[in-house]
């Protein structure tokens, strides 16, 4: 059974290249640029097909792929070369293989969340017996919880995420905002931390003391919901980044392929059954399409959103001096940087095998 989800795993993340590099593929063809090759995968060819002008590949290695357009990197005499395109048409050619995994990865939560009755709000409908700060110039039933620390709430998950931050970094006080009949108040510095509170049972639970509204699922909600999601996996995505470059987040903490894989078949192997396992790994693969997304546009050398920085550049460069900008020398910058890049890849790699090794050991 693990090999059989580490298999699946691997296909996930195939996917994923898949649909990204099909979005540019997709845009190059509906722009009438010419396409060399498309593989899916890195490494030694395992089958190839050579279509009307296209040369179609599958290679060993997936952990990576390419829509290989003319004129990428270098100036050519050829009207449908990518660089012979106006600066709009490439733009669109390169935002194409994100939007692509963006709407792969909602169309995943959608189906994923099809099924379910409803989800909970951040209204609060009722405070457990003993919670110390509530009353009017704390928190009441019909109360809204708006943001906790600046960040917005829309349900529960929300409410959980950033309470989870905060005791992460020894807070147990947060600035809450919440909504009281249709007024905003601001209770900054507000004491708010797990305590043991009596449940229905008769016994205790360590919680903070809410009860949280339900929301009947339906067609509308269910589009809201997954609307949201993937837009909070954006804001996670933020806010890794700002720990990674904080130091707030370990090196065990940051994964590479191989680290993607190892939680996606974990996550299989924990669940109770096995389409419980696919629609674990479902998941994940929705939240990593998301991540695909915002990674490639961020601005950095031979990322999509590095691509979309020297366009720009270069229309500053041609307005400024009257004279275009070598594509060569583009080229060079993202053919160096991607040499940087594969070298994280390898050091992922080590990171991802370290840390599974040292939680066998443990």
């Amino acid at each position: 059974m693990q090999i059989m989800y580490i298999f699946i795993a691997i296909l996930a993340f195939g996917f994923l290249i898949a649909i990204h590099e099909l979005g540019h593929f997709f845009a190059a063809k509906a722009l009438g640029v010419k396409v060399n090759e498309f593989a899916i995968g890195m490494g030694p060819k395992l089958f190839k097909k050579q279509g009307k002008e296209t040369l179609y590949t599958l290679r060993a290695l997936p952990i990576g792929g390419f829509c290989a357009m003319d004129g990428q990197d270098e100036l050519v005499d050829n009207p449908r070369a990518f660089t012979s395109q106006k600066r709009w048409r490439r733009v669109v050619i390169l935002l194409a293989g994100s939007l692509f995994n963006f709407i792969a990865a909602f169309i995943l939560i959608v189906l994923l969340t099809s099924g379910i009755q409803g989800f909970t709000g951040t209204t609060l409908t009722g405070i457990a017996d003993g919670f110390p700060n509530q009353g009017e110039q704390g928190l009441m039933a019909g109360d809204t919880l708006h943001s906790i620390n600046g960040e917005r709430l829309f349900y529960i998950q929300d409410f959980q995420l950033f309470m989870h931050l905060a005791e992460m970094a020894g807070n147990r006080e947060v600035d809450l905002v919440i909504i009281r009949d249709g007024q905003r108040i601001e209770l900054n510095n507000f004491p708010l931390e797990r305590r043991e509170f009596p449940t229905a049972d008769g016994q205790t639970s360590l919680r903070f003391g809410f009860y949280f509204n339900l929301i009947e699922a339906g067609f509308a909600q269910n589009l809201r919901f997954s609307a949201y999601t993937a837009m909070n996996y954006v804001r996670m995505i933020r806010i890794s980044l700002a720990q990674i470059f904080t130091g707030q987040a370990g090196r065990d903490q940051i994964s590479g392929v191989v680290g993607i894989v190892d939680v996606m078949q974990n996550a299989g192997l924990q669940a109770p059954t096995f389409i419980a396992g696919l629609t674990s790994i479902a998941g994940i693969t929705a939240l990593i399409g998301v991540n695909l997304a915002v990674m490639n546009l961020l601005p950095i050398p031979a990322l999509d959103g590095g691509r979309i920085l020297f366009i720009a550049i270069s229309w500053v460069v041609e307005k400024v001096s009257r004279k275009d900008l070598d594509p060569k020398y583009e080229g060079y910058i993202h053919t160096g940087t991607m040499v940087l890049l594969f070298g994280l890849m390898i050091f992922l790699f080590y990171n991802d095998i370290v840390n599974i090794v040292t939680r066998f050991q443990n």
